[in-house]
């Protein structure tokens, strides 16, 4: 059986991690070129190409699994080897949440193990229809994700369903959508999505309205931002019940579709791995979920 080289593994994670091979160099202390050789030597000894020299670099499919190894022995070792009062280095954990759940219940969340200041935790922000790709990668631990898709190597678990709305400032409901929601009416009011990833609207239009065409929005990734742009008028959009509560109660917001909504079903995947911190950390993100969640 050939032995993992844990120096190329080290090399061919901190370039992907930090995004070139210069970084990846001052990161590990070492020349890039000796980065570069410990990478092909990695290469020669599995066989297949690992990485893509590309601008950032990417890793292969072979490069993603061997990678999602190295970290998840990282992991292990520091939470095995680390000792409180040492001084040394505390282990480090990273999960992938969408930011609607970032900005509503995940502080609850992950407050009882941030609070003790045992563990070090990254929390990386992307759609919930692609933080699934953050994990399948190796680039976190767990993720909360709208796919239910399994990947070799973790468990899922089933959180609940989070529940959005479709608002706006009653001043923009009155000048774009007089007569309420309608095909033509979306073709010409502007909408407020998150970013280009950002699929809520255009699955609502076409649940809705039955159309399925281009319509004009503007874009804001910021939760926070986003509800203040649709209370200032700047255009309609989807928002959690959860964040949006106050404004509707207050008048600041009101619904274009009073009664109808959209629900997307919310998974928590993680790794097979168990220590101490990740399963806390498993248990405050499942048990906080099914609190908020419906």
């Amino acid at each position: 059986m050939r032995q993992i080289d844990y120096r190329g593994l080290a090399a061919l994670d901190a370039v992907i991690d930090y995004g070139s091979f210069d970084k990846a160099a001052v990161a590990l202390s070492i020349t890039q070129s000796a980065v570069s050789q410990r990478i092909r030597m990695l290469e020669n000894s599995a066989g297949e190409l690992l990485i893509v020299r590309s601008q950032p670099p990417s890793p292969t499919e072979a490069g993603q699994r061997l990678i999602a190894h190295y970290r998840q022995v990282r992991l292990l070792e520091a939470v095995l080897l680390h000792r409180p009062d040492s001084g040394e280095a505390r282990p480090e954990i990273a999960i992938a949440v969408n930011a609607d759940s970032a900005a509503t219940w995940v502080q609850e969340a992950v407050t009882p193990l941030m609070s003790r200041g045992e563990c070090l935790l990254h929390i990386r922000l992307d759609d919930q229809d692609h933080t699934l790709t953050m994990l399948r990668e190796g680039r976190v631990f767990g993720c909360v994700t709208s796919e239910s898709a399994q990947v070799a190597g973790t468990t899922s678990t089933p959180l609940g369903a989070m529940r959005y709305l479709c608002v706006a400032s009653p001043a923009f409901a009155r000048r774009w959508f007089p007569d309420g929601m309608s095909a033509a009416a979306v073709q010409q009011a502007p909408a407020l999505n998150f970013d280009r990833k950002d699929a809520l609207q255009e699955r609502y239009i076409a649940r809705r309205t039955g159309y399925t065409g281009h319509y004009p929005h503007h874009s804001f990734a910021s939760s926070d931002g986003f509800v203040r742009f649709v209370e200032a008028g700047f255009g309609y959009g989807m928002l959690p019940i959860l964040q949006c509560e106050q404004q509707l109660r207050s008048g600041t917001l009101v619904e274009l579709t009073p009664g109808d909504y959209l629900d997307v079903p919310l998974i928590w995947h993680m790794w097979d791995i168990q220590t101490a911190f990740t399963r806390a950390l498993s248990d405050n993100v499942i048990s906080t979920a099914r609190k908020w969640l419906l």
